[in-house]
């Protein structure tokens, strides 16, 4: 396996898997716009080799197709898949004894190693610096050279960005404490800003999301008054970058994972309280205190962008690298991009793990085309009353489950149903799935709200930042209902609606009014209630087509505000369902009513998933920019 970014490079070039670009290139858009279309056609990684404003190359792309994924890890994904049962259920290892033989390497690898490399026990950052002893220099290659903030490559991915960003960034925390314990820290991956804002020269915005470990870490910190030192790495083996982004339990180190990923541990060294990864291209020590500055606005992986808020910062005090650093980077945006392969893999990687730990349910699919949180279809199992009819009950146990589970618990939209309906159903099968969802929903009874709970950061259909609804839709039973292919004959509309479009068997989405709040600029969070607009049109059309979902097959009308993007492709349908709206502010239903507080509807479902003014702006690409890109490259 690779010891460094560079040892894959030359891999992936030597597989005839590398783009090596010799001319300079602009960090401003062209970078981003070149990554971005060698991406859409499943290209190779790429190598930027002269970067403008940089002495430092750039290396993107390289986890950008799942194939390219599977041969990175080629010889430890089935060893680490292995040793992840065992850990999770080892009971049905002891029926494979055979397999056995590989654990204990794996489970070797998994412990960080300390490497001293002649450094004096109590060694302070102060000391570390250019002209250091040269042992250090020989066993730690990380700690040869230095440079400022300034001098990384400044990539500016979208044109509305607040500036240059960090975007495969390793941010590794351990919680305040006199004596350092490595299995403690976190490694996560959190966007760091590096210009822009109000940033000064030894400053870089530190943006972790909702439900993160470093989140803890901190909090600890100020209760203990004192600044968390913290260490941003980038580069070095692709599992470390890999094991940034996996979603362990909390006390889990993701070194441990880096570990058993690269087939190698993860080799480290502490310097005055810092963590320092040895193998790493670049590494950023500093510290964070309470107080926050604006950061952003980044063009996210939801395809919009985040907007400008108070995040805490990094107070840098070195920026150290090593000979030869390559620095990796991605671009995000409307999936799917690089980062859809990450979850891919992720999901290969864990996907039989956690029916182990949420036990009933067999599979759990987060969809990417709807932006992986907002969306998440599962299969759970039914066994609470085997003698009487099968309807949601041990399923709602299951949901409930999942929605207090790890990082699933930011699901907005959670579908899940029985699988002993359908023994060979997928979750993954979106198609399929909806059809068999649709066909047994009981809209009256099946419809289960969380109300002004926490959100996903980057989800900004709520009321504000952190806050909005979940909604559970949960399943069970025989087939009770048809539903339509095509649109019913003398379908009537209200006044103002337009251009219905059947998008899978039951589900319609109609072209509804602007959702306007007047005139001048609407601040993020203000709402106006448009709760009557959309009633009006379900009492209308309920009193134009009489049982819409019972007999014309109508089971869930979508409200957008152009029908034919969403009929173009499934994914356009998902986007704009699930990243447009909030469940309990913009789910209505025709003859809709409450039941001891229960809310429900005997017709069809309504989603308002037109845009609406305190949603923050979608992502385009400079067209001028792109061409250049595409003529300049001939992609």
């Amino acid at each position: 396996m690779y010891k460094s970014m560079l040892e894959c490079i030359d891999d992936l070039e030597r597989i005839g898997q590398l783009l090596r670009i010799e001319e300079e290139v602009d960090p401003y858009l062209e970078i981003a716009a070149i990554h971005r279309q060698v991406h859409r056609e499943n290209g190779p990684a790429i190598l930027f080799e002269n970067i403008k404003g940089s002495n430092f190359p750039g290396a993107s792309n390289i986890f950008g197709t799942i194939e390219r994924m599977e041969y990175l890890f080629r010889s430890s994904r089935k060893p680490l898949q292995l040793f992840l049962e065992a850990w999770s259920d080892p009971l049905p290892l002891l029926k494979k004894p055979g397999k056995w033989f590989t654990l204990p390497r794996t489970a070797l690898h998994s412990l960080p190693r300390h490497v001293r490399s002649g450094l004096p026990k109590a060694v302070r950052l102060s000391d570390v610096t250019a002209g250091m002893n040269s042992a250090w220099k020989n066993k730690l290659p990380i700690l040869e050279c230095e440079c400022r903030i300034q001098d990384l490559p400044q990539i500016h991915s979208w044109p509305m960005d607040g500036g240059s960003f960090i975007t495969l960034p390793q941010v590794c925390s351990l919680p305040p404490a006199d004596t350092p314990n490595i299995l403690k820290s976190n490694l996560g991956m959190y966007r760091v800003q590096m210009s822009g804002n109000e940033y000064g020269d030894d400053e870089v915005g530190l943006h972790y999301q909702i439900h993160r470990g470093i989140g803890i870490h901190h909090t600890q910190a100020i209760e203990a008054d004192k600044e968390l030192k913290v260490s941003v790495f980038v580069g070095g083996p692709p599992a470390h970058t890999v094991a940034a982004m996996m979603p362990l339990p909390e006390g889990m180190s993701e070194l441990t994972f880096a570990g058993m990923l690269a087939r190698r541990c993860f080799r480290y060294t502490l310097i005055d309280g810092w963590v320092v990864s040895a193998d790493a291209d670049f590494c950023i020590l500093g510290t964070v205190g309470a107080d926050t500055k604006p950061e952003g606005p980044f063009g996210d992986h939801l395809g919009y962008h985040s907007l400008e808020h108070p995040f805490p910062y990094l107070k840098v005090e070195k920026v150290f690298h090593r000979k030869n650093a390559v620095w990796p980077f991605t671009v995000v945006g409307r999936p799917p991009q690089e980062d859809s392969i990450f979850g891919k893999f992720v999901h290969r990687l864990t996907g039989d793990i956690l029916p182990t730990q949420v036990k009933g349910v067999r599979e759990v699919h987060a969809v990417d085309a709807a932006g992986v949180h907002s969306l998440l279809l599962a299969i759970g199992s039914e066994r609470y009353v085997p003698y009487d009819r099968r309807e949601p009950r041990e399923i709602l146990t299951q949901a409930n489950a999942l929605l207090g589970f790890n990082q699933v618990s930011l699901a907005k939209y959670l579908f899940i149903c029985a699988g002993e309906d359908n023994p060979k159903l997928v979750a993954s099968d979106v198609r399929s799935y909806f059809q068999h969802v649709l066909q047994r929903v009981d809209w009256r009874e099946d419809l289960h709200f969380q109300t002004n709970t926490t959100m996903d950061t980057l989800d900004y259909t709520g009321h504000a930042l952190h806050k909005g609804s979940k909604l559970v839709v949960a399943v069970a039973g025989e087939k009770r209902n048809e539903l339509c292919g095509q649109l019913p004959e003398g379908l009537l509309l209200p006044d103002g609606y337009s251009n219905p479009r059947i998008i899978l068997p039951g589900i319609c989405v109609i072209e509804a009014p602007s959702y306007t709040l007047g005139e001048g600029k609407v601040q993020y969070g203000a709402r106006e209630d448009r709760t009557q607009e959309v009633e009006q049109f379900c009492t209308e059309m309920d009193t134009l087509n009489p049982e819409l979902f019972s007999k014309h097959g109508i089971a869930w009308i979508v409200l957008v505000d152009e029908s034919d993007f969403c009929a173009k492709n499934l994914d356009n349908f998902l986007w704009v369902c699930f990243l447009r709206s909030n469940p309990s502010q913009d789910t209505y239903g025709l003859q809709a009513s409450y039941e001891a507080k229960h809310w429900g509807c005997n017709e069809s479902l309504v989603t308002d998933a037109r845009r609406k003014p305190h949603h923050t702006t979608p992502m385009e690409e400079d067209p001028a920019v792109e061409q250049k890109a595409a003529e300049k490259w001939k992609i």
